[in-house]
């Protein structure tokens, strides 16, 4: 109950910040998204402690931490850069998130199977979710910059787009680079070895390669800039599918990191 009271509270809190943000009115819009990330970070802070264990034992518990960050992205963007287009998508995206997980909690109990017991994995997941939010981000700025990248009376905004887009790939980029470390390291405690080519680290390991090709790509003049928009676009599917499109694969059974089916 208390779960569900906070999420939708803070739900209404960035729908009424995206409708501000609409009305141009940057204010007001501030500060419901303010208001709306701090209950939600207070919601985390209850779960953790209630549960007295790290809030990321399953895919619902990844969402809450996804909806979190893409929240204070979107707000920090719009503070930035004045977007509201961008908080409106964030803060949208952020909802159906929250509704799904309110819905379908997935919020287990105090026990943690042994590979998850280590801290590694705390700043391991933290950083994977950051970077899936950035990456969701740049990804709206690159569909934006698709529609208008064919109208000539649009080239400086355009532009602006462009320069907005590539900063979130770059710390996208290399928050999940991070996370891979991050993730070995928590292999090594876990299973003693860094890296065993298991299918979901290697989905993470071609999606961080994807964003790297992107941004050397980009320094070459030559390369179309439709050509990198698309491969952004490549990027931010593959990493959907390294989220949760690889529990659906028959070889993914024998992963190292299907925990869920533990959980259950």
């Amino acid at each position: 109950m208390i779960f569900a009271i906070f999420g939708i509270v803070s739900l209404l809190c960035w729908l009424l910040a995206s409708f501000f943000s609409i009305k141009m009115k940057v204010r007001k819009a501030l500060l419901f998204q303010s208001i709306g990330i701090l209950l939600f970070g207070l919601l985390i802070v209850w779960l953790w402690a209630t549960l007295q264990r790290p809030l990321f034992k399953t895919m619902g518990e990844t969402r809450i931490w996804y909806s979190f960050f893409l929240s204070i992205l979107g707000g920090v963007t719009y503070w930035r850069w004045k977007m509201g287009y961008l908080l409106t998508f964030t803060n949208l995206l952020s909802a159906v998130f929250v509704v799904i997980t309110i819905s379908k909690p997935e919020v287990q109990s105090q026990v943690l199977m042994p590979t998850l017991q280590s801290v590694w994995f705390i700043p391991h997941v933290v950083v994977y979710m950051f970077a899936y939010a950035a990456i969701g981000c740049a990804t709206v700025l690159v569909m934006l910059e698709l529609i208008n990248i064919n109208h000539k009376g649009r080239k400086e905004y355009t532009k602006e787009i462009r320069g907005k887009c590539d900063f979130l790939v770059q710390i996208g980029t290399v928050a999940l680079g991070i996370g891979l470390c991050l993730g070995a390291i928590w292999a090594k405690k876990a299973w003693g070895q860094y890296w065993s080519w298991d299918i979901k680290e290697t989905a993470a390991l071609i999606t961080w390669v994807i964003f790297l090709l992107y941004i050397h790509l980009q320094k070459i003049t030559k390369i179309s800039r439709k050509f990198l928009s698309i491969l952004v676009l490549i990027g931010f599917l593959s990493l959907q599918f390294t989220w949760y499109g690889v529990k659906y694969l028959p070889t993914t059974q024998k992963s190292m990191h299907l925990f869920y089916s533990w959980v259950q």
